[in-house]
Parts: C-alpha cells; sequence; structure tokens
C-alpha cells in the first residue's frame, strides 16, 4: 500500500482542510492518508482552539492516519517545524505529500531551496540579521539579492521546509483559496477569521464542516492563560533559559509585563523590527510551557513516532511498514523519552483549568 502524507494544525479544521483532502484524495485515490498533527500548541505561538484528541477525532472522518507532531517541533519557527514533520514522514516511508501554498510554484520554491544551500546565502543572510532585520525580512532580502523575489507568504516558508526536508517523496502543492491573515468570513474562511469569530461568540457552522462544528464544547483561547503567563515572568528572575528568548528581549518583557492586560497588548508593548508578531507568539507560549533552550538542544532530533488514532486503512498501512521504520512507533505515553515527558507537562499546562481530563499517559490511540 502506498501513502501520501500532510502536516497539519488544524486549529480549527475548516471548509479549506476538507478542500486540501479532497484534492489529495483525487490526486492519489488509492493511498493511505497520514496526517502529522500539531497537537495542544501551535507553529504561530497559538493554544489550540480544542485539545488534540478531539482534533483527531474531527480529522480520522477524513484521512486514515494521524500521528503526532511533538511541542517540541510544533511551536517553533518555520525550519524546525518542517524539520520535525518531514522527519515523521520520512520514517513513515510515505511517497507523496502535498501541501497548501500561496503561489503552488513548485519551480520558484525548489530554485530557493537550491540557493539557501549555497555557503554565499548563509553569508547574506547572517549580515542581514546581524543589521537588526527580523528573519522572514532577511530571507527575503538575501533572496533579493540572488534575484528571487519572495513574499511574506507563511504557507510558501513551509514549503520550503518541506522541498528541502523530504527524501524520495513525490511533492506536489494546491494553491491556497484564501488569504491566511484575513479576517472576512466567506464559504472558505481561514483559521483565523474563524477564531477571532469563535472568540466573539460568532455563529460559524457554515464554514466548517459538521464534524468540527460539533468539537467546540470547550474552546481555549490566549486570553484563558496570560495571568499564568504574567505570573511566570514576574516569578522568574532568568527568562533567557527559556527556548527563543534571545538577546535582551527578556529585559523588556520584564519592564511591560504589568502594563499588558492580555497577549495582544504585551506583544504591542515588546515588539522590534528584529521580533516579529508570530516570533514573540512562540517564546511566550515557551515562557508559558517552561520550554527551556537546553530542552530544545536535547529534542533536536524526533524521537519516536506517536500514533494519536487510525482507521482499518492507517492501521493496514502501519502494519506493513512497521518493520523497515527507523524510529519507534509508540500507542501509548512512554516516559523513556524526554520528547513526551515535555509532551506531558505542557499538556497538564493546557488542561490547567479543566475539573477533570484525561491525563497524557491514560490515553489510547482512536479507533475510526
Amino acid at each position: 500500500m502506498k501513502s501520501v502524507g500532510i502536516i497539519c494544525e488544524y486549529n480549527p479544521f475548516h471548509n479549506g482542510h476538507l478542500y486540501h483532502i479532497n484534492k489529495v484524495k483525487k490526486m492519489y485515490p488509492d493511498y493511505a492518508v497520514i496526517a502529522v498533527v500539531n497537537g495542544n500548541f501551535t507553529q504561530r505561538g497559538d493554544i489550540s482552539l480544542i485539545d488534540k484528541w478531539e482534533k483527531t477525532k474531527v480529522a480520522l472522518n477524513y484521512v486514515d492516519l494521524v500521528v503526532e507532531l511533538p511541542f517540541v517541533f510544533g511551536t517553533q519557527a518555520a525550519d524546525i517545524f518542517t524539520k520535525g514533520g518531514c522527519d515523521i514522514l520520512n520514517a513513515l516511508k510515505v511517497d507523496a505529500f502535498v501541501f497548501g501554498s500561496e503561489s503552488a510554484d513548485l519551480e520558484k520554491l525548489n530554485e530557493i531551496v537550491k540557493v539557501q544551500e549555497s555557503a554565499e546565502y548563509s553569508n547574506i543572510i547572517k549580515t542581514y540579521l546581524d543589521e537588526g532585520f527580523n528573519y522572514p525580512t532577511s530571507l527575503a532580502k538575501a533572496l533579493k539579492d540572488f534575484g528571487i523575489t519572495l513574499e511574506n507568504n507563511p504557507n510558501d516558508l513551509l514549503g520550503i521546509g518541506y522541498i528541502r526536508n523530504l527524501k524520495n517523496v513525490e511533492i506536489r502543492a494546491i494553491k491556497r483559496t484564501n488569504d491566511y491573515h484575513s479576517y472576512k468570513l466567506q464559504k472558505i474562511s481561514s483559521a483565523t477569521s474563524i477564531r477571532e469569530a469563535l472568540k466573539k461568540g460568532t455563529d460559524v457552522r457554515e464554514y466548517v464542516p459538521k464534524e468540527s462544528y460539533e468539537s467546540f464544547s470547550d474552546l481555549h483561547f490566549w486570553d484563558n492563560y496570560f495571568d499564568l503567563l504574567k505570573y511566570k515572568i514576574i516569578s522568574t528572575d532568568d527568562l533567557s533559559i527559556y527556548q527563543t528568548v534571545d538577546e535582551g528581549i527578556e529585559n523588556r518583557i520584564k519592564k511591560n509585563i504589568l502594563k499588558a492586560n492580555n497577549i495582544e497588548e504585551l506583544i504591542n508593548l515588546v515588539k522590534s523590527k528584529r521580533y516579529t508578531y508570530n516570533k514573540l507568539k512562540r517564546m511566550f507560549l515557551h515562557i508559558l510551557c517552561s520550554f527551556t533552550k537546553e530542552e530544545a538542544k536535547r529534542c533536536e532530533n524526533i524521537q519516536y513516532i506517536r500514533v494519536l488514532g487510525f482507521n482499518d486503512k492507517g492501521r493496514h498501512y502501519l502494519n506493513s511498514i512497521k518493520k523497515e521504520c527507523k524510529l519507534p512507533i509508540i500507542t501509548k505515553y512512554d516516559d523513556d523519552f524526554e520528547m513526551m515527558r515535555i509532551e506531558n507537562r505542557v499538556s497538564n499546562i493546557y488542561n490547567i483549568k479543566k475539573d477533570d481530563f484525561l491525563e497524557e499517559y491514560k490515553h489510547k490511540p482512536i479507533i475510526h
């Protein structure tokens, strides 16, 4: 049996995601569809609206196998995020991979990957970073020096990482039908617009599949955790121990934390040209979850593949490749892995305001 992979956050699962999966199934009708799904916290520094187990239940209405992208990769910049997801798909021996893209210009994205592999490019981007530009701006400026124009499109930037990290895999891109940054609700709306609508109590049932809408009984937003973040910042002497807290920005955070009443206010008080909005959000997520630079160093490579759920086709595929898979495939909590112990900690933080929740080590894969 052959397989096709996708890497996703489903925050929340909406009509655009369904459009993507339907396209994938049309391209590869007999393949098992494998989704590497980000968990309770996301790459852009958001709190997931619903927990990873609810996401898995929703996703299994449309895909065959759901595996977890661990927190230590899922909440990092594009290069680390894509490496984690692709290493999992490489280990799972996928034959194809399909991603959403603003440009869907694979030729151009491949050209960028080749440029980025040169020593000259590395020196140029380092120069721009040293001049105080943030990474996306430095990336665009360095590529412009090579005669390549790159818009600040988040899915194209992820696409570059996918192309760089996937091995012996057919890669295809589907053109996005909406603007990720848009707050406008339409038939295929961005996840951003749907999250904002849910925050305001707006009915979004026509913008998401039925199974997704039915999962919205217990929603999580950053504002639910801001007091915890504030306490953590005030009570920690040295914030620089945490991942992505660099270059003296901890002083700006300490100086402004008492002035802010929510995450948006804090970001606006702290931001500078070096720090993008999403980078700051990820930084605050790492502080909230006590994710340190030392932990990040020790967890630079995927340690296992954790199965969150599957249907019969997904189970059959797992059985067919498990002897060839170079990573352990696990279906239950195993604290021999540091990456899993971190997962347990951050899941407990995510669920901290619940009266009762199923602890990480009690969960078993969802069978659809």
